[in-house]
């Protein structure tokens, strides 16, 4: 069953290299996200990623198509839609004189949710920085509590853009593992990421984008089958990266 729909999505903004045109960051982007997977996004910069999530998370408006989560219209119930989602955004910012339990109580507040700080800090392995301030922890520390703010509201669906850029090998691995646990125990969660081995590991399908439009959807194993099913030299078959490539000719970060 289809938790999140989206039909035809388009995002238009004005062109900044000509003078009173327009392009489309998203160009008709149309995705069906089953209940309790984990589906990720994958695009070089500027293909869409972030600006569909965005739409879906009801923090852009809609210009064309459709959107709705949990069988709620995204355009016309926005702060409805809010209320079941959670929402890791790439960069956050944090009053500084609180604590993160305090920080979790105000969220619980805002949510009008009673929480237990600790227990929220218990499910992203911080426990132990409860009266610690946001400025203190290290990357992975401030993105797994970023995570920890995302589930105040107990979401049903779970956004997170670019979870682990940056973040060293055991950082990674660590927010890893949770986002496995949070999917576990039942959460449908969308990533964007730039981490082949991220997504061919955690995903149950990918969507690629380029230029504002879907251009393959499938399982890892498809895609690889499909689009990189030899690899030179080293190993019989191509891995995600080999898929990227493939299909939009350029890198990542390109």
């Amino acid at each position: 069953m289809a938790i999140i729909k989206a039909n035809n999505l388009i995002k238009t903004y004005a062109d900044p290299d000509s003078n009173g045109k327009k392009f489309n960051a998203v160009d008709g982007v149309s995705l069906s996200i089953h209940t309790g997977e984990i589906f990720g996004i994958l695009g070089p910069n500027g293909a869409g990623k972030t600006t569909t999530l965005e739409m879906l998370e009801g923090l852009k408006d809609i210009d064309a198509g459709s959107a709705s989560i949990n069988s709620i219209d995204i355009s016309k119930n926005p702060y409805k839609v809010k209320e079941f989602i959670g929402v890791q955004l790439q960069a956050n910012e944090y009053f500084d004189n609180m604590t993160l339990s305090e920080l979790l109580n105000l969220f619980s507040a805002l949510y009008n949710k009673k929480n237990d700080s600790l227990s929220l800090l218990k499910k992203v392995n911080l426990t132990d920085k409860a009266n610690s301030y946001a400025n203190e922890l290290s990357g992975g520390q401030k993105q797994r509590f970023s995570i920890a703010c995302a589930l105040v509201n107990d979401p049903l669906v779970l956004f997170l853009d670019e979870p682990t850029t940056g973040l060293d090998p055991q950082a990674k691995r660590s927010l890893w593992d949770l986002i496995m646990n949070l999917n576990n125990l039942g959460m449908t969660i969308i990533l964007t990421t730039h981490n082949m081995e991220e997504a061919q590991n955690l995903c149950d399908r990918i969507a690629i984008m380029d230029y504002g439009k879907i251009i393959a959807e499938d399982t890892p194993r498809e895609l690889i089958s499909k689009h990189a099913p030899e690899r030179q030299k080293e190993v019989v078959s191509g891995n995600m990266e080999d898929v990227f490539m493939a299909l939009t000719g350029h890198g990542l970060r390109d």
